[in-house]
């Protein structure tokens, strides 16, 4: 029997953050999550009752095609945490015509995941303090990153921006992958986030705004 995933939605907008913002792709938001941040803004995907569909790797990745769309986005969520999730990302990227990003909170290993070729993108967060989840990092992972990743620093206090610099300089992350800094919305001010940037030196490291929480209400589904 082929396994079926349990699909929370899946549309088709514009990548609201990471090296991809702006452009066209499809999401494929799947259901579930280990991590229960501060500021989260999916935790209705989240819940064992939520209302999904099952679909086939087959049945999904039909689906992307009919869009037209090459960038795909799996994410949740966490959608690393959906078993057999490896054979989903294999049929993603198994077809020529696509390029997959997998967004993940940074908890799970991404090793076995890293070895699945055509190797995914991962845009991988890394939970600082103010999340309260900063305990369940995977710091193996950071040494998994390569130039086409991207770590996303999610930030909400001066703390975390602190922390932040601690990290990138630890782990000479500018020199490994893509760093962003992400505002948590409503909780600094990307100013804030700007003076700390010059104040530190910070090259190589940029700032980004979750572009789909300016274009529409920033409790939307499905943009």
């Amino acid at each position: 029997m082929k396994t079926k995933f349990q699909v929370a939605e899946q549309f088709t907008s514009i990548n609201g953050e990471g090296t991809r913002a702006g452009e066209l792709a499809v999401f494929v938001r799947l259901c579930g999550c280990n991590l229960h941040c501060s500021y989260c803004d999916t935790q209705w995907a989240n819940q064992a009752d939520v209302s999904h569909t099952l679909q086939t790797a087959e049945e999904i990745v039909q689906a992307i095609l009919q869009t037209g769309i090459r960038n795909v986005t799996l994410t949740g969520g966490e959608p690393l945490l959906t078993p057999h999730v490896e054979t989903l990302i294999a049929a993603i990227t198994a077809e020529p015509s696509l390029s997959l990003e997998i967004e993940t909170n940074g908890s799970i290993a991404l090793q076995p995941f890293a070895a699945i070729q055509p190797r995914p993108i991962f845009t991988m967060d890394y939970k600082l303090p103010s999340s309260g989840m900063e305990a369940q990092m995977n710091l193996e992972n950071l040494a998994l990153l390569q130039p086409q990743d991207t770590v996303k620093l999610v930030v909400g206090s001066q703390t975390d921006l602190e922390r932040s610099a601690e990290l990138i300089e630890q782990y000479h992350l500018t020199n490994r992958c893509h760093v962003y800094f992400s505002p948590v919305f409503g909780a600094i001010d990307p100013q804030e986030i700007v003076q700390f940037l010059i104040q530190k030196q910070l090259n190589g490291v940029r700032l980004q705004l979750q572009l789909h929480k300016y274009i529409w209400d920033p409790q939307k589904r499905g943009v």
